[in-house]
């Protein structure tokens, strides 16, 4: 008999995976990206003390688009970048989420670095 894989579930085993290796520290934080399939969501995470420095997701009111598609990671990912400047953060550790680096993601990535994040 086959069975049907669990796609949540792997992407969580993969997330896992990921995080055993990165973690946010308060000089080099970490960039979490989670994808559901109305929204985006990023934040960046000071791990050691536990507490989210920066959020940004296609919820808030300075992004245009309102849905998980590219033209809205791209404004999601130049709306964080904007507020970690504010925050003085320059570097960030990039954490994927479990996400393969392709479409939505990389996008977010992309605009991010050009906006200034370095990672």
């Amino acid at each position: 008999m086959v069975k049907k894989t669990d796609r949540k579930m792997e992407r969580r085993r993969r997330h896992i995976r990921v995080r055993r290796k990165i973690s946010g520290t308060s000089e080099r934080p970490r960039l979490c990206v989670y994808r559901s399939n109305n929204n985006l969501y990023v934040q960046i995470i000071d791990d050691v003390a536990g507490n989210t420095l920066v959020q940004a997701s296609t919820l808030d009111k300075e992004v245009k688009t309102k849905h998980a598609n590219k033209e809205a990671a791209k404004e999601v990912g130049t709306l964080i970048a904007k507020k970690a400047a504010n925050k003085n953060i320059e570097t960030v550790v990039f954490d994927r989420g479990g996400y393969i680096y392709h479409g939505v993601v990389k996008e977010l990535a992309e605009a991010a670095r050009e906006a200034g994040l370095k990672f």
